[in-house]
């Protein structure tokens, strides 16, 4: 790539800018309201700062570099017919890290070094020299921790501006736990239709060691756990006002579930990117209603500052 290429004109072309899969972002904001809700006081700059940091550019970025590594060409997250791979992606994936650990910087040194945890993350996740990725249990886990109570911790951290060991109570350790387990049953539903795809890249992935059936069912049993965790979180600090809340909102959750999942047991061809996404959509939609219900009536007891 010669040096004329090198501008933010040519690497931020269409395909470029497709790959970024902005959009998908909508779909780890659940975690960041979660965080959001629990917090006291919010320090709003902070808050929005951080926001934009992680959804415009750090996981932006992500995306960009795991299209760089693993070169898809079938359906990827957010993506039915991904455009040819270039080197751009990864001028691309850089120029959006930085962007999002200066964003970082400007609340403090201490979110910057917290934020560039979750980048190396990211990158280890896809670069071939580690690839998290390629691993049955630790990709999994690597995917849970850092997309879950990470960024629970991140958002948490960032709204109450608390950056120090006093913020690791049990109650905040206990909804690093809940948002884990909720991605970690999420994560793998996201690659139950790429087993062909994650087979010929070497990847395995645990969907694909546990098959179809066994993703429906693993995640499944790990909502189902989320769920009883978060009763006991909301009946130990707060009242079951806030779980008969949750549940309502995960009811379009379990219904989605659990007709997708009877119809991929009778035939494959539901096992789809498009039932993939739609899973996604109302996952995130459902549970960002929820965490929004529960930060307006938090709001009442919460200082912004």
């Amino acid at each position: 790539m010669n040096a004329e290429k090198l501008n933010l004109f040519t690497i931020f072309d269409r395909d470029t800018r497709i790959h970024l899969r902005l959009p998908f972002s909508y779909y780890l904001l659940p975690v960041f309201c979660f965080g959001l809700s629990q917090a006291s006081p919010i320090y709003v700059t902070n808050t929005i700062i951080v926001f934009i940091a992680l959804h415009i550019f750090i996981y932006p970025g992500s995306n960009i570099y795991n299209s760089y590594m693993d070169k898809d060409t079938g359906s990827i997250g957010g993506i039915k017919n991904p455009p040819p791979v270039t080197p751009k992606l990864y001028y691309a994936s850089i120029i959006f890290d930085i962007i999002g650990l200066l964003l970082c910087l400007l609340t403090g040194w201490q979110n910057f070094l917290l934020m560039l945890g979750y980048v190396g993350f990211s990158k280890g996740y896809s670069w071939h020299g580690i690839r998290f990725k390629k691993y049955t249990y630790g990709g999994w886990l690597s995917v849970a921790f850092f997309q879950g109570g990470y960024t629970f911790l991140l958002s948490n951290m960032a709204a109450e501006n608390l950056f120090t060991v006093e913020w690791l109570t049990a109650r905040n350790i206990e909804c690093m736990a809940i948002a884990s387990i909720l991605i970690g049953g999420s994560y793998p539903l996201t690659q139950i239709y790429q087993h062909k795809q994650d087979t010929e890249s070497g990847d395995m992935t645990i969907s694909r060691k546990l098959g179809v059936k066994g993703t429906f069912i693993f995640s499944g049993l790990a909502f189902f756990t989320g769920a009883i965790i978060l009763l006991h979180y909301f009946y130990t600090y707060y009242t079951l006002t806030q779980f008969y809340i949750f549940a309502a909102c995960l009811s379009p959750v379990i219904i989605y579930f659990t007709g997708w999942f009877l119809k991929s047991m009778k035939d494959s061809k539901h096992v789809n990117y498009e039932n993939t996404m739609m899973m996604n959509r109302i996952s995130a939609t459902c549970m960002i209603i929820c965490f929004t219900i529960l930060l307006i009536l938090n709001l009442s007891y919460v200082p912004l500052i």
